[in-house]
């Protein structure tokens, strides 16, 4: 059986590394030929491209709109505007009853009908409840997906369905397409399905698929929702409160539903297709008063339900005012900045890199640099199709940054190998141990770098998260480039014999680098004569320790001792 050597390994890393980006560059081909979704060019956010901005004006019969009122429909039109899966959008507030979207490049009519339109809740019936899976294990033992339903299948109830959660609603065809549903699908869009029909959704944590009988009320029978504390149990909930006509329709749905077994005891609040609520029913509710409790419900969770509820339920309807393309002259002047200054951050660290500090070494890094920077461009382009990522000025700072940052951990890793070096180690075995030792300081240095880059995503204004996410992910993609790309590198050239036989211009050179110790605190001449041999000599006395300097000292100081006491004899 064949030994692994370093360099088979570092063949075999490399080819992976190749496979990577083969199969990255495949998936976005996929994806611009086939699919018709995908980009060769990263998505450009609103700042950079310039877009469209839609002003929306709310429509109330006799006071104005609340503040609470408006930020409640701020927050639905984001989660609208992000669901149609258009990224670093802007929503906010002007004036006293004005909303303000801003969404880079031209919006589409469904987007614009999106924003538009006014929160819908409805309540509906629970027939069928289930996990987000929708696959099966198949005769040979794998994950199997189940199949889109045909048009073969039933799309009629076998018998008529006698009320909301009657479980007639289930035809063959409805229940074919529940097995194959996938709430991570961005293509569903339930908040579209007509009211007197069931429908197919999941929570809002995409933790649970459910089947719903039709429409059997709506938000405008809502007149109040709050959330508070229960004195007797001390549980948080929130508080309902119908109209005259809700209540009594909420008091026959009560008594239907009371009693049976779950999930058909259970009645779901619908906001913009996702269940936000699907509480099961324990009494017969007559006084339009009911409370959602239990199901870790908090105080902050309870605050949210309620507002969802309450401002959901509000018949508060928008018109669009303007609607205007905003230009990108600034933000393209920016980038055409951005990415000169990034061109020369690069260039200079080429130059000091070759020239001034690594020589043929140097050229290593600028190969690294230019991997990642392919890596990271067909990523971002990815994710412009897959997730609507769009790169802002910000985005663009976090990826000139990132230059330094990058070049920062190829700098620890061959100033490692030069200390294996100066210990007068051989090449190969300086890059071996050097590696053992830089890539422990490197990943607990990119660790931190990703828990920052998170915080301030997490934590940071929306302008900023921009900067937070390509921080991150090519920080990330340092530590790849780092293990499959430099390392492997550096395995096989100092197998050649410019860098493994320590060539002058190669970065490499044992007696350039002060190689001149015996051992700890051991010295012996540089073997090398002229003005390098100063240069060494003043090399290996800098990487001297306290305790090798001190002992050099000592000697020095005995030397010069015997010396002194030798001439005193001969004067004698």
């Amino acid at each position: 059986m064949a030994t692994s050597t370093p360099a088979r390994r570092a063949w075999r890393v490399l080819t992976g590394l190749l496979v990577i980006t083969a199969v990255l560059f495949g998936a976005n081909a996929l994806g611009a030929h086939v699919l018709k979704g995908g980009t060769w060019v990263p998505e450009l956010a609103l700042d950079l491209q310039g877009g469209t901005q839609i002003v929306l004006e709310a429509q109330t019969e006799d006071a104005e709109p609340s503040s609470e009122q408006l930020a409640q429909a701020v927050a639905i039109i984001r989660q609208r505007v992000d669901a149609s899966g258009v990224g670093e959008s802007e929503i906010s507030t002007q004036g006293s009853q004005n909303i303000v979207v801003q969404i880079p490049g031209n919006a589409d009519e469904q987007t614009r009908e999106r924003i538009q339109a006014s929160a819908q809740l409805e309540l509906r019936a629970v027939i069928y409840s289930a996990g987000p899976t929708n696959t099966f294990v198949g005769e040979d033992g794998n994950e199997t997906p189940y199949p889109t339903p045909g048009p073969s299948l039933a799309a009629t109830p076998t018998a008529e369905p006698s009320n909301g959660s009657d479980p007639a609603w289930v035809s063959e065809k409805l229940w074919a397409e529940f097995l194959a549903y996938s709430c991570d699908d961005p293509a569903n869009d339930p908040s579209s399905a007509p009211g007197d029909q069931p429908l197919i959704t999941c929570d809002t944590t995409g933790s649970q698929k459910y089947i719903l009988g039709p429409v059997e009320m709506d938000g405008s029978s809502i007149d109040d929702a709050t959330n508070g504390m229960d004195p007797q149990n001390g549980q948080w909930n929130v508080q309902l409160a119908f109209d005259q006509e809700g209540a009594r329709t909420f008091g026959e749905i009560s008594q239907r539903l009371y009693g049976q077994q779950a999930p058909l005891n259970q009645f779901a609040f619908v906001l913009d297709g996702s269940i936000i609520s699907a509480p099961s029913m324990n009494a017969v509710i007559t006084d339009g008063r009911p409370s959602i409790s239990g199901g870790g419900i908090d105080q902050e969770t309870s605050k949210t339900l309620a507002d969802q509820l309450k401002f959901g339920a509000l018949p508060l309807s928008f018109e669009v005012v303007s609607s205007d393309t905003i230009s990108a002259t600034l933000g393209s002047q920016q980038l055409q900045s951005g990415l000169i200054a990034g061109l020369i951050g690069l260039v200079l660290v080429g130059l000091f890199v070759v020239l001034v500090s690594y020589r043929a070494l140097g050229f290593v890094i600028i190969a690294s640099l230019i991997v990642m920077a392919v890596l990271t461009y067909i990523l971002l382009c990815l994710l412009s199709w897959r997730l609507g990522y769009r790169l802002s000025l910000a985005g663009v700072a976090g990826l000139i940054v990132t230059i330094g940052f990058t070049a920062d951990s190829f700098i620890v890793y061959f100033e490692r190998i030069r200390d294996e070096l100066r210990d007068g180690k051989g090449i190969t075995v300086a890059v071996e141990d050097g590696w053992a030792r830089a890539k422990r300081t490197i990943y607990i240095s990119k660790s931190i770098n990703v828990l920052a880059a998170v915080v301030l995503y997490i934590l940071a204004d929306a302008t900023v998260k921009g900067f937070a996410f390509t921080l991150g992910l090519t920080t990330v993609l340092d530590v790849l480039i780092f293990v499959m790309f430099t390392h492997p590198v550096m395995q096989l050239l100092v197998r050649t014999p410019f860098f493994g036989g320590g060539h002058p211009l190669s970065g490499l050179d044992p007696a350039a680098l002060g190689a001149v110790y015996r051992g700890r605190a051991t010295f012996r001449s540089p073997v090398v004569t002229g003005p390098r041999a100063k240069r060494s000599r003043g090399e290996a006395e800098r990487r001297q320790t306290i305790a090798e300097r001190k002992a050099a000292e000592l000697a020095s100081q005995t030397a010069h001792g015997s010396r002194a006491a030798g001439a005193e004899e001969e004067n004698a």
